[in-house]
């Protein structure tokens, strides 16, 4: 009898209407296309992710992903990015990546000739080339004019706090004080919810296999070295071929704390419907940092998905990519934030 009932669970993963299936965030349809092209010409879960999140590389998506957008504190542009493989639960990622501009295939390099999960900075590039990557300037006209436009404008709105000289009025070398006399506000960044900051793409596949991705040029004006929530795998994003994958964009700063994707992932464990477990992942940060922005995405291995985010002024619905056999074709999809 429990052959019979594995050989039927077999049967039903198998047969699932809503399988395969590819999901990302953000309106990013040529990144959607070209993943479901990938799975449909016979390629891997990994390979569909890698190629996906690579075309927004190329296409530097919403000038948030790839080269020549973001510009660090310093004007140069460097890249995070992770990729999943949710049946060995190995991860491969690089963070502060300079000079190659495929970020999420050096990643999957790391799976697959080192022992190691992330890989940062300099020795990172390094890795990269030994990979036969070329070095390129990340740097474009636009990336140039970009800082230029934020030095002008007094450097305004940057990641510091506490410093002088006063980070909200004026640029640096900031400092410690020599002694804290009041704790100032931290600034409100005014960064505007258009620098969309991060692909992340999860792919399930005819099996109900899970693997997920993401890449980003991480938050604009960083201060260099800076490390957002993409490349960490639980917060960018997670995949487990035994419950789903998820991933995230929005504020890494604030959303790496509360591992969301991970958290996503374990609400769908415990059999909860996947809008519901980006909802309780959200709601989650909210105690915290009720004004952040942020989305996650979900999908169960049955194929079933959803996606959740938090609502501010300025960001009142997500909009994120589907494809699956009962669509057709990638399907733009809109939730309103919560």
């Amino acid at each position: 009898a429990p052959f019979l009932l594995v050989a039927l669970q077999l049967a039903g993963a198998a047969s699932s209407a809503g399988l395969p299936m590819v999901i990302n965030t953000w309106a990013f349809r040529k990144a959607a296309e070209t993943a479901w092209r990938v799975l449909q010409l016979g390629g891997s879960e990994l390979d569909a992710v890698e190629r996906g999140c690579g075309q927004c590389e190329i296409d530097q998506c919403d000038g948030s992903v790839g080269y020549g957008g973001s510009p660090d504190e310093s004007g140069e542009t460097t890249l995070d990015a992770m990729i999943m493989d949710g049946n060995t639960m190995e991860v491969g990622a690089v963070a502060d990546l300079r000079r190659v501009k495929n970020a999420i295939g050096v990643a999957r390099k790391v799976i697959e000739y080192t022992k190691h999960t992330l890989l940062v900075g300099e020795s990172a590039s390094l890795f990269a080339v030994r990979m036969g990557f070329p070095y390129e300037d990340l740097t474009t006209q636009n990336s140039l004019s970009v800082y230029s436009k934020w030095l002008n404008q007094s450097c305004q709105p940057n990641y510091w706090k506490n410093v002088v000289p006063d980070s909200s009025k004026s640029c640096g070398p900031y400092k410690r004080p020599a002694k804290v006399t009041s704790k100032e506000e931290e600034t409100i960044s005014q960064r505007s919810v258009h620098n969309h900051d991060t692909i992340g793409m999860v792919v399930i596949g005819a099996s109900g296999t899970v693997a997920s991705g993401t890449s980003t040029n991480g938050a604009i004006h960083k201060i260099p070295g800076r490390v957002g929530d993409s490349p960490i795998a639980g917060a960018g994003s997670y995949a487990d071929s035994t419950a789903g994958g998820a991933a995230a964009t929005g504020d890494g700063d604030i959303m790496m704390r509360f591992l969301p994707s991970y958290q996503a992932v374990e609400y769908m464990r415990m059999g909860t419907d996947p809008t519901v477990a980006c909802q309780k992942v959200i709601s989650r940060i909210q105690k915290y940092a009720p004004g952040f922005f942020g989305a996650v995405i979900c999908a169960n291995t049955t194929g079933s998905y959803g996606a959740a985010c938090n609502k501010i002024p300025g960001f009142t619905q997500f909009h994120f990519m589907v494809s699956s056999p009962l669509l057709g074709q990638p399907t733009e999809q809109v939730v309103d934030c919560i």
